[in-house]
């Protein structure tokens, strides 16, 4: 284990729409396809920055909408202010916890979690 180093990890998000799980993706938080598998695409791979995510909309991938994942960020303030004024679904507002976090939490519209967090200066 010595030499093993774990460099990501990429979640897997079963949804029932595809299409309209990449356009939330793209639109809400500004994340690119990186890459669709099937004809019509029924497994894809969105990317921002460091992350990426696939989404699912396969027989084995159901049910949709449940998983979650924790983000860290820089720039909070201005992701909140998009996927508000995106009009996402804002289940946990924005702001400072005794964690040492500033967060908040989303559902995306097959209700899979997606929590942005960066932490606070005096953490």
């Amino acid at each position: 284990m010595a030499n093993t180093k774990l460099e990501s990890v990429s979640p897997s998000f079963a949804v029932s729409d595809l299409p309209q799980a990449l356009q939330f993706y793209q639109e809400t938080l500004g994340f690119d396809v990186a890459w669709t598998w099937g004809e019509p695409a029924d497994l894809a791979s969105v990317c921002r920055d460091a992350v990426a995510i696939t989404l699912a909309k396969r027989a084995d991938a159901r049910p949709s909408g449940t998983s979650r994942a924790y983000l860290q960020v820089t720039g909070i303030n201005d992701l909140y202010t998009r996927v508000e004024q995106a009009g996402a679904n804002i289940v946990v507002p924005i702001g400072d916890r005794t964690y040492g976090m500033r967060d908040f939490g989303i559902a995306d519209p097959f209700g899979n979690r997606l929590d942005f967090g960066e932490p606070l200066a005096e953490a």
